[in-house]
């Protein structure tokens, strides 16, 4: 036993009450040492330290707040103490009784101290039929995150209604405790996600699952939608690996905007083939009535009722989900007239292919691989040293679905030759064959050999997929070398070419954001979509852009088709006439002269400062590797505080853009609604930084410039990914910037008011005041009118028009003071000396135990700095 279990001068039986005033006297002073040796010097001296503890807790509030209070001291080093005298522990009646005590702190307790205390008293040995009882009540005291976590703490769960305890978490927008509630059980997991997707069937009213709580806290239904809760379900189906079979509305829901894309795409747009979206539209739909049925309304919009009648009849919808008449079309004939129209038509597409990029090879030289001896004369002919591969990939379109896409198809070309190797056979093949290692070695040797280069465009995102087609190719983006990926030339040509950038409109739709969901202007038909991605990279530097028509095939299905071969050799063998030509002149196209040495060594850079990244993940309490990230590890950005530092946070991100703000960070958060390339157009206006995740960042990164788009791994909780943007732009927090912007608005101006003056504002005595408020960051000087006596508006109403606010509190500007806001007691504190209003939007504040909750959240980031300023609580 230590020096702080010596009890010799201590008398027995001690009152734990006169024990914790000394212990406060000495927190008081901040002599955190002698008050360690003082707390186990004194529950050596008590009869009973267990219940001695509760004694203290029970008559004291200073342990509810802050990270580090005096209680959470106790409490931890009592916990010490009890494993160096294991005779401690109580045991039978008296235990329960202990156990019966700390149940009814529980609820008050800093999360800090919740572990502690169960283990302390072993409630986890109490009997389990109580335990529910109690978390029941706290339950139906309006404390569902309390009774949550006192549930997963105790691994309640399996004894409990997920739909019950789950919903009004989400209705708080607790997304990452119901997550955290169902997580280790597969069974909650496959329940949580069969009630979601049941309300979100198109008959289900939200409203039968709102209503009763209504009067939550923090109540935020404007989040509680059928869109919100269909991309929750998506995410926790990826998450928990669950058969999406569980959720068949929200499949549906997602089915349905597949189909408003694939009807753009051929009507709208005309950028896609009639055979690759007849394909489509038929493997989307499957045997779903319902499905059939909104088809059929799609194709008497776009086409017509003849046309309608005729695939209505083509893919043998039932005539129940046929619109009236529509069953009694007659079937369309071949006329002369159609005969003629069809040639016209034929003639007109083989004119058009003139407009659009010609491989240079005959078909002859395209070879299609799908046995191991084909496959090995393509290798002899690629693994050469001095090569230069165009590498490229192609996949069945996802529309958004779970799962992560398998490559199908893998091009490889070489000067005169394009070899085009059906992935999934030979895997396939060499699996039977016993050697399934071999075409993966294969692929590696390719991608880690220096001496052959490698080109594709937006390798990380192919890489990404062969990963998730083969698991022994997982790491090949960690051995890169004598890569050149001509995204990155795309970039430079952006730069160096004003004029051409903008000219350049960027179509951020994808399968899951279609113009039909965004509610978008769509283009006028017959308008020619503006080239993007590699297509307008090839026009610029060849002169004509890809026939991108093919793009969305079933690369999975066989035989390709001539077009497919064609579209999929043209992808590939572009890549080499493009490194070919901007190497022979790159001057000519605003690059530097040794345009292949610095694309490679710039390639290799990124790997190196990758692994460096992955060597300090140990370290990182997230664990996760940004794509976003563009900062070579050589070069780490200058430090930043966070008052210098404004960022956009997409509509995925409003829980990190919310911590972000809490640390002093200028944010602004999108809308639910709003459509994620706004988030590109405010950061042009503002100069921010756009923090986004998935598609959208691989959309708005090429809007803005380099460096100025992160993407935020949506697997990590809030906390985390705040982490992950601090570290990564060197922003430095202090004490001081904690809370320096209001968490409503994001104003950094507060106006200081006295607890005197605040308690007048509160009761309505009217007078006009002056308040300077020096002791606030970024504050400044401010009136406050205060007539006589009415209510103030709720937090984010419109205030009421001057001559109907004869009862609101406002600051000059007019902005109404939310002081109904302030619960009962808060100014009889005898702590709290002074308020804080934000003078935008009138919230106010006082210091509490949240600042010391963020402290202890953030401590590994936080830099030393002067006194720290007065911190505030939101009301």
């Amino acid at each position: 036993m230590n020096q702080g279990s010596d009890s010799s001068d201590q008398p027995t039986g001690q009152d734990p009450l006169l024990l914790l005033k000394t212990l406060q006297l000495l927190w008081t002073k901040q002599e955190l040492w002698k008050l360690k040796e003082e707390i186990r010097r004194g529950f050596a001296g008590l009869e009973d330290p267990l219940a001695g503890l509760l004694a203290m807790l029970e008559s004291s509030s200073d342990w509810k707040g802050k990270g580090h209070s005096l209680g959470y001291y106790i409490t931890t080093e009592l916990q010490l103490w009890i494993k160096e005298n294991p005779a401690v522990p109580q045991s039978g009646t008296q235990l329960k009784e202990l156990q019966r005590r700390v149940l009814g702190i529980l609820c008050q307790c800093p999360a800090n101290l919740l572990d502690p205390l169960l283990s302390i008293y072993q409630l986890h040995t109490a009997d389990r039929n109580y335990l529910l009882e109690h978390v029941s009540h706290l339950y139906l005291q309006g404390n569902y995150k309390e009774a949550a976590t006192l549930s997963m703490k105790l691994k309640l769960q399996p004894d409990q209604d997920v739909e019950k305890m789950c919903t009004p978490l989400l209705l708080q927008d607790k997304v990452n405790v119901v997550e955290d509630y169902v997580g280790d059980y597969p069974e909650l997991q496959s329940k949580l996600l069969q009630i979601l997707d049941t309300w979100c069937d198109p008959s289900f009213n939200i409203r039968d699952v709102t209503r009763p709580y209504h009067g939550l806290s923090r109540y935020k239904p404007e989040k509680f939608n059928r869109r919100t809760l269909s991309k929750l379900v998506f995410r926790l189906l990826d998450r928990f690996n669950v058969d999406p079979a569980l959720c068949p509305n929200v499949i549906n829901q997602r089915h349905l905007r597949t189909l408003n894309y694939l009807f753009y795409k051929r009507f709208v747009e005309k950028t896609m083939t009639e055979e690759n979206w007849a394909d489509h539209v038929q493997s989307t739909v499957g045997e779903s009535r319902w499905l059939q049925g909104q088809l059929v309304q799609l194709l008497v919009r776009h086409c017509g009722r003849r046309a309608a009648a005729r695939w209505a009849r083509h893919w043998g919808v039932p005539a129940d989900v046929l619109p009236p008449g529509l069953a009694e079309q007659p079937p369309e004939l071949h006329t002369p007239e159609r005969i003629e129209e069809a040639t016209k038509a034929d003639n007109y597409e083989d004119s058009k292919k003139k407009d659009y990029y010609q491989l240079p090879i005959p078909q002859e030289n395209i070879h299609f691989l799908q046995t191991w001896e084909e496959a090995l004369q393509c290798w002899e002919k690629v693994l050469q040293p001095g090569q230069v591969v165009g590498v490229d990939m192609e996949w069945k379109p996802s529309f958004g679905m779970v799962g992560k896409p398998r490559v199908a198809l893998l091009q490889m070309a070489v000067r005169e030759e394009v070899f085009l190797l059906d992935l999934p056979r030979l895997l396939q093949t060499a699996e039977e064959e016993g050697d399934k290692e071999r075409l993966p070695r294969l692929i590696q040797r390719l991608y880690c050999d220096a001496a052959i280069t490698k080109l594709g465009y937006g390798m990380s995102g192919d890489l990404s997929s062969l990963a998730a087609t083969c698991s022994a190719l997982r790491d090949t983006d960690k051995q890169l070398h004598g890569v050149v990926d001509l995204l990155t030339v795309d970039k430079q040509l952006q730069k160096s070419c004003g004029e051409w950038r903008k000219g350049r409109k960027v179509d951020g739709l994808s399968p899951e954001h279609s113009h039909e969901e965004k509610g978008l202007r769509q283009p006028e038909k017959g308008l020619s979509q503006p080239e993007k991605g590699l297509s307008l990279l090839v026009q610029h530097v060849l002169g004509k852009p890809l026939d991108k028509r093919e793009q969305l095939s079933n690369w999975e299905k066989r035989p390709l088709r001539e077009e497919q071969i064609l579209y999929a050799a043209s992808d590939a063998y572009c890549l080499l006439e493009i490194y070919e030509r901007l190497c022979k002149d790159p001057e000519s196209f605003g690059l530097s002269s040794d345009l292949s040495e610095s694309l490679e060594q710039k390639w290799s850079m990124k790997s190196r400062a990758k692994k460096q990244l992955n060597k300090q993940e140990a370290l990182s309490p997230s664990g996760q590797q940004c794509q976003g990230s563009r900062v070579e590890a050589s070069r780490a950005p200058a430090a930043v505080s966070p008052r210098e530092f404004s960022v956009v946070c997409d509509n995925m991100l409003q829980g990190l853009g919310r911590y972000l703000r809490c640390l002093g960070v200028d944010v602004r958060m999108l809308d639910n609604e709003d459509d994620h390339r706004k988030a590109a157009e405010i950061a042009r206006r503002e100069g921010r930084v756009i923090l986004t995740s998935g598609l959208p960042y691989q959309t708005l990164q090429s809007q803005v410039g380099e460096g100025r788009c992160f993407s935020v791994n949506c697997s990590e909780k809030a906390k985390e990914q705040a982490l992950q943007v601090l570290k990564h732009f060197n922003v430095q927090v202090s004490l001081s910037d904690i809370f320096s912007r209001c968490q409503v608005c994001n104003c950094d101006k507060y106006l200081k008011v006295s607890r005197e003056r605040m308690r007048q504002l509160v009761e309505g005595s009217g007078q006009v005041l002056e308040e300077h408020s020096a002791g606030c960051l970024g504050s400044q000087s401010c009136d406050v009118t205060m007539p006589a006596r009415g209510t103030v508006p709720a937090c984010g109403q419109q205030p009421e028009a001057p001559e109907q606010r004869g009862a609101a509190k406002v600051l000059v500007g007019d902005t109404v003071l939310q002081v109904a806001a302030i619960p009962p007691g808060v100014l009889d504190r005898a702590e709290l000396t002074d308020f804080y209003c934000c003078t935008h939007c009138g919230k106010v504040f006082w210091e509490g135990s949240h600042f010391g909750r963020v402290v202890s959240q953030f401590q590994d980031v936080l830099v030393a700095s002067g006194d720290a300023q007065s911190i505030y609580e939101l009301s």
